[in-house]
């Protein structure tokens, strides 16, 4: 059973999030309630965080699994949109019209 990804992995995804501007997250890297398996996700958060308070990324999260982790991380607040939706976040983010959504729109 893997809980989590090895410090290699861990910096080639800080490498990752280091040149892109635009970071779509939904769950997290690892069993990341259960120490010490939440090292990557931890720090891949963090990373993404400082990227957004310093102006170089856009970040969006979403899940209540991220939220959580976003949440051990410390980072929550720093990320430019968080979503505690899971699916029917993926679906927004794919242009799908949600029923909810749809709704308010009409009404």
């Amino acid at each position: 059973m893997i809980l989590d990804v090895g410090p290699r992995t861990v910096a080639q995804i800080i490498d990752a999030i280091a040149s892109a501007r635009t970071v779509i997250w939904n769950g997290p890297l690892g069993a990341f309630e259960t120490d010490p398996f939440g090292t990557a996700t931890v720090a891949a958060a963090r990373k993404v965080a400082d990227l957004t308070r310093s102006g170089r990324l856009s970040s969006v999260a979403g899940g209540g699994d991220t939220v959580a982790a976003l949440n051990k991380a410390g980072v929550m607040g720093d990320f430019s949109y968080v979503s505690t939706a899971g699916g029917a976040f993926l679906e927004w983010m794919e242009g799908k019209t949600l029923p909810g959504v749809a709704a308010l729109e009409q009404g």
